[in-house]
């Protein structure tokens, strides 16, 4: 009799157990690993092959000898000293624009210092005079003091007077202008193309002439302030007549390629253009020039009035101040109160400036006039600047456009050079 015997409960919990972790645990049957493939020995034929083969790459390689040229450097050396010299005049401009910006500034709180304490001084000593004179027998302190006042007064508007603080200003000014101006034309040439000998030839030319036309120091070195006449400032080299090349002829006239397209060859210069250019130039010295110097003038005169004025007004009250009297302090507050407004329209008003700005001025259009005519005087075309630019330079320096600076050669063409308008629109 076959009896069946239930698995107990514990047997069943292990089976599970066991079954669940075999379907888990996937093993593989066996590994596959990649094959790997071992180069085959070559026999002697093969070795023999490859040997005359590395040979033959071997023997058509260009192989450097001992007597072979040196590799030169892709700079020239030259070139490099050139680059550094023009850094090296950089580095002067940029300090030269510093010491005259710091100078500038140091020299107009002079004008303003000074004309505040010589009226101070002037209005004071008035104010005593008056007092010495209200207070009679006992007023003797009251008039040694204004007298001396009046006497310190004048040697101090002396002095100002002399070295004219409002222009020495304007000088400052204009050159850090220029200096700028020049920096900015030395980085566009290093920009544009590498420099050569010339170029810091004529760069150090330009930096000493505006050294010498506007000099820092006072002593010894200041320019004068009350010329007989005006004479436009100069701060440029004063440029050689430059010789006429063997593609001109006589009168410096050029030949020009008259064929279309041919601009480029002409460098951008036309008959055209050079009578244009001659005919502003006529404009310029007939009108412009003409005119600032005329201002010029009136202005050196007044200034030379006011100068004279001042010191001899104060020195007229100091000696009314000394004297006494009634009469002689009605002169003292009198001289002393028009001293202190003379003072004021002299170096509040900054006459000095003004007459330096003509100064300026003059000079501007004389650079300008040189220009036109050394150009003109190359025969050259290509040596010249490229006409077009060279236009339009000219006409952003006389503040119009080019339609503007055509019509203007055409109107003076016309009318024999007699046009009723000047060529500068910018002063």
């Amino acid at each position: 009799m076959v009896t069946l015997q239930l698995p107990t409960k514990s047997s069943l919990s292990y089976s599970n157990k066991f079954i669940i972790t075999k379907n888990a645990i996937n093993v593989p049957k066996y590994l596959k690993y990649p094959k790997i493939s071992v180069p085959k020995v070559p026999n002697q034929a093969q070795k023999q092959l490859l040997i005359k083969e590395l040979n033959n790459k071997l023997t058509n390689l260009p192989l450097l000898s001992r007597e072979s040229k040196p590799i030169t450097p892709t700079k020239n050396v030259q070139n490099q000293t050139t680059i550094k010299l023009y850094y090296a005049i950089l580095e002067e401009i940029s300090d030269r624009i510093e010491m005259h910006q710091n100078i500038c500034n140091q020299r107009e709180n002079w004008n303003s210092l000074l004309l505040n304490s010589v009226n101070m001084i002037t209005l004071t000593a008035v104010t005593m005079a008056g007092l010495a004179e209200a207070s009679g027998p006992h007023g003797l302190g009251l008039r040694v003091s204004s007298t001396l006042l009046f006497v310190a007064g004048t040697g101090i508007l002396l002095i100002m007077n002399k070295i004219q603080p409002s222009q020495l200003v304007e000088e400052q000014r204009n050159a850090v202008r220029l200096f700028k101006k020049l920096q900015r034309k030395i980085e566009t040439g290093l920009a544009v193309r590498t420099p050569v000998q010339k170029d810091v030839e004529e760069a150090v030319a330009e930096v000493v002439a505006l050294d010498r036309a506007y000099p820092l120091p006072l002593l010894g070195a200041m320019l004068d302030k009350f010329p007989k006449t005006l004479e436009p400032a100069v701060w440029w080299p004063s440029k050689k007549q430059q010789t006429v090349s063997s593609s001109s002829v006589d009168n410096n006239t050029c030949f020009y390629n008259n064929n279309k397209g041919d601009n480029e060859q002409n460098n951008g210069w036309s008959k055209e253009l050079e009578e244009d250019m001659r005919e502003i130039v006529g404009v310029t010295k007939r009108k412009d020039v003409v005119d600032y110097v005329h201002l010029g003038n009136k202005a050196l005169k007044f200034n030379k009035m006011l100068a004279v004025s001042g010191p001899l007004l104060t020195g007229v009250a100091a000696v009314g101040a000394a004297f006494g009297g009634p009469v002689a302090g009605v002169v003292a507050a009198v001289a002393g109160s028009m001293a202190a407004a003379v003072n004021t329209i002299e170096h509040g008003g900054q006459v000095g400036m003004v007459f330096e700005m003509y100064r300026n001025c003059g000079g501007f259009f004389k650079l300008l006039e040189e220009t036109v005519e050394s150009t003109l005087e190359e025969g050259d075309l290509g040596k010249r600047e490229n006409g077009e630019v060279f236009e339009m330079k000219m006409a952003l320096h006389l503040g119009r456009s080019l339609s503007e600076l055509r019509d203007l050669a055409d109107k003076s063409r016309r009318n024999g050079g007699c046009v009723d308008e000047f060529a500068s629109k910018l002063f």
